[in-house]
Formats: structure tokens, C-alpha cells, sequence
């Protein structure tokens, strides 16, 4: 089975490779050549949430951080190193944290049992949890919990970038950024935008303002 299956995926690149090659005999020479994608994304490492299928874009149109929950973490150097080059190599010019409805990390955090390592990754999903115990225990329903929870991380996520020193640079020289919020329907495939969409830094409390 394992062999098997190993070899279909070897197939399939050699399969789709022709395909493209038949639509576009220029294409990998294109991206050959570079990349310079307009948009962030930062994701969920969910199998069901590719981040290019979603929005029918090919390959070059988007650069991509996944962990587990979409999270933003201020000392995660994976994610802070991604969102530099993103932003000052790259120049993107939209970001989008995007959750999605069913993430098993954020049920993880709803709940006490211990998983193992990532335990302590999960620990950030509860901090959102705590900062809206009120709103989310007033929902009854645990399905209408869980995926308001999704959004309410998504939403904390947005802002937790804004807050990044990255961003907040990139605002004080006027740049053309702006970081946007979404949940995704695993079993509709149809994308929720929260409403939550920055452009600079004066939507955050005075606090996490940067002088530079």
C-alpha cells in the first residue's frame, strides 16, 4: 500500500507536468524566471484547505505559510521570517490569515486532553478562548461554538500580524498593505471574509502602536 502509493503520486506529478506543458508550453519556464505574487497567505496545515485551489490561483500568485491553526505566534521565527521576506523582498500587498471551519486545533483547545508536543502550540488557541470565554460559552450549541471559536481566532490572528514590527513598518512607509481575515467552509468550499481587514496600524490599541 505504501509503495503503491508513492508511486501514484510519482505518476501524478508526470501526469500533471503534460498537462500543463499542453496548455501552456511556456509555463515552468515562466516561473523559472521568479516569483512575485501579490498575496500572503497564512493557513491552516489541514490536507482539505489548499491555499492556491481555494481561490483558483496558479502556481506564482501566492506565497504560503501553513501551521497548525493558522496561528500567529510573535516568537514563531518560521512564520516572522515568511512574513519579512513576504513583505519587504517580495513587496506583497495582501495577506490573509485564513481558518476554517472543523479545525481540529482549535477543538483541541476547546478541550483538556493532552495530545503531546503540541500541547504547548495549542496552549495559544486557548489564550483566544479565555480573551472570549464569555461570548463563547453563552453557544449552547458545541458545533455553533466551535466554528465561532474559528472565527474568533482568525480574527485575533489579524490582528496579532498587524502588531508584528514587519507590518507595522511596512504601514510607516506608506506601503500598500493591507491584512484581511477568513474562515473557509471545508464542506461548501465557499470562503466567509470576517470583515476584519487592516490597512494601518491606527484600527490598534494605542499599546501595540510602534514608533519607529
Amino acid at each position: 500500500m505504501g509503495k503503491e502509493f508513492y508511486k501514484k503520486i510519482l505518476d501524478k506529478n508526470k501526469t500533471w507536468v503534460e498537462s500543463q506543458l499542453k496548455q501552456d508550453p511556456e509555463f515552468f519556464k515562466r516561473l523559472e524566471n521568479g516569483q512575485q505574487p501579490p498575496l500572503l497567505w497564512i493557513g491552516c496545515a489541514d490536507s482539505r484547505v489548499p491555499a492556491n485551489e481555494i481561490i483558483g490561483a496558479p502556481p506564482g500568485e501566492v506565497f504560503v505559510h501553513r501551521n497548525i491553526a493558522n496561528m500567529v505566534v510573535h516568537t514563531d521565527m518560521n512564520m516572522l521570517s515568511v512574513l519579512d521576506y513576504a513583505v519587504n523582498a517580495l513587496k506583497i500587498t495582501h495577506i490573509i490569515v485564513c481558518g476554517h471551519y472543523g479545525c481540529g486545533g482549535v477543538k483541541a483547545a476547546m478541550e483538556n486532553q493532552s495530545i503531546g508536543l503540541i500541547d504547548n502550540w495549542i496552549r495559544h488557541i486557548k489564550d483566544v478562548y479565555k480573551i472570549h470565554k464569555l461570548e463563547l460559552e453563552n453557544i449552547e450549541d458545541k458545533k455553533e461554538r466551535w466554528d465561532r471559536f474559528v472565527e474568533l481566532n482568525v480574527i485575533e490572528q489579524v490582528f496579532d500580524l498587524a502588531e508584528t514590527s514587519i507590518v507595522q513598518n511596512a504601514w510607516k512607509n506608506n506601503r500598500d498593505l493591507t491584512v484581511h481575515g477568513w474562515a473557509y467552509g471545508v464542506g461548501t468550499g465557499i470562503v466567509n471574509d470576517l470583515g476584519v481587514n487592516l490597512s494601518n496600524n491606527e484600527e490598534l490599541d494605542e499599546v501595540y502602536r510602534l514608533n519607529f
